[in-house]
């Protein structure tokens, strides 16, 4: 271990619990200004559920609708849960560019510089990203019942954000990790790209997997997004819950358990 880690190990031991509380809670505060002076930075959040949304509703609704039994109208009951998964995916990219760029812009080094608990920098930029997820969420139900889904078990619907909140936080660590070990945003987010993309496309969000090869199905049931889908299906409109459930969280306190001690690592001895 070397001195630095030592020493930042060291100085986080020091500070009480209500003091990392007390810095994350100040983080929170400086990013969510940050924000406000960037309005643009939230153009994704908005933006993304919209445009998403009318693209798998009106181009691909009529046809998986039919596969389904139904049509489009059957289709929006279908996908409309996938996509809240597809979210918690998606957005907790922007955790890690942003990192990366705050690396880059020397803030990080002003962070580290300071005597604050350095998980703290990392829980705050977590929970901010948190907020902007619940935030296009929102915007993708708002969407959704435009389009024609109907809300019909609320507290379904509030156990759905729920548990994608907390598939989104650990996913996040992730990203994280690629903020501190790859050299600029551009790198995090070509990296994040190749993630998403096989996890998204191969997973029962956006349309039925059985008709998916054999050695792919395999791969779609533990998917942790076709579970995570799978399980807002059955808590929103109803239909099995437990086993996609149960997949979903361990996959997020496994992912959490390994990648959180590794990113808090990494970021502890970047230079």
């Amino acid at each position: 271990m070397s001195a630095v880690t030592v020493h930042d190990a060291e100085a986080d031991a020091r500070i009480p619990l209500r003091g990392h509380l007390r810095h994350t809670g100040a983080l929170i505060r400086r990013n969510l200004l940050w924000i406000r002076k960037d309005p643009e930075s939230m153009a994704d959040a908005l933006l993304m559920p919209v445009i998403f949304t009318l693209l798998f509703v009106f181009v691909f609704g009529g046809s998986i609708g039919q596969a389904l039994g139904g049509g489009q109208d059957r289709y929006v009951q279908y996908v409309i849960p996938g996509m809240i998964a597809m979210m918690s995916m998606t957005l907790s990219q922007g955790v890690g560019t942003g990192f990366s760029q705050d690396f880059n812009s020397g803030v990080m080094d002003r962070f580290r510089s300071l005597p604050i608990g350095r998980g703290s920098v990392l829980f705050a930029k977590i929970s901010v990203e948190l907020l902007r997820m619940l935030f296009a969420t929102a915007v993708l139900m708002i969407v959704a019942v435009a389009v024609g889904f109907e809300i019909t078990n609320w507290p379904g619907l509030f156990a759905t954000v729920a548990l994608s909140t907390a598939f989104a936080s650990s996913i996040m660590w992730v990203f994280l990790t690629l903020g501190v070990i790859l050299k600029n945003a551009q790198s995090v987010q070509a990296m994040g790209f190749l993630v998403l993309f096989p996890l998204q496309f191969g997973s029962s969000i956006f349309a039925p997997t059985t008709s998916m090869p054999g050695w792919l199905q395999a791969f779609t049931d533990y998917n942790p997004l076709s579970t995570l889908a799978d399980a807002a299906r059955g808590l929103m409109i109803g239909g099995p819950v437990a086993h996609d459930l149960w997949v979903t969280l361990g996959w997020s306190v496994a992912i959490t358990a390994v990648m959180a001690p590794y990113a808090i690592h990494k970021f502890r001895t970047k230079n």
